[in-house]
């Protein structure tokens, strides 16, 4: 297909975790539409206020744990996305670390202890230093008109 020859042979498992990545951001959606619910807080409100609600504050951390997911999910895509370029096998590893800390930040932070989201949680920067690096290798390829893609440190387990 024209076109695909620009990308590296494993891009498309970037492609499978940044879609695994909206997979549970929409579950984390559908988890504050249900405290919504549970918790009486009606739409358009971002955030329950505890004078009036009692349990505004289970209710906002179900909110803030899948708002700071929301936050940072342009960085994330950004750097899967280029240093997958470069380096597609390392980027979906780290890809999925991230994803696993996310699920974990927000399960936690949906408790109502806002300190239980750090438990595995606060393990989701190291995935994004990583992605990082890669995208900053890609960066350096660019800039010195050296191949963009680099071979597939598992490309061995199924070919190139």
């Amino acid at each position: 297909m024209a076109g695909l020859e620009a990308f590296p042979a494993r891009y498309g498992n970037v492609v499978f975790v940044l879609v695994a990545y909206c997979f549970l951001n929409f579950w984390m959606a559908f988890m504050v539409g249900k405290a919504r619910k549970k918790y009486n807080v009606p739409y358009p409100t971002l955030y329950a206020v505890e004078s009036e609600n009692k349990e505004a504050k289970l209710f906002n951390c179900v909110q803030r744990g899948h708002q700071n997911s929301l936050e940072l999910m342009p960085v994330f895509f950004m750097l899967m996305m280029l240093g997958g370029i470069r380096h597609p096998c390392p980027s979906v590893v780290l890809g999925s670390i991230y994803i696993v800390t996310r699920y974990f930040y927000f399960t936690g932070y949906s408790t109502g202890d806002p300190q239980k989201r750090l438990t595995i949680g606060k393990y989701g920067l190291l995935p994004l230093i990583g992605l990082m690096g890669c995208t900053i290798s890609f960066g350096i390829s660019l800039h010195l008109g050296t191949s963009a893609s680099s071979t597939c440190y598992f490309s061995s387990i199924r070919g190139k």
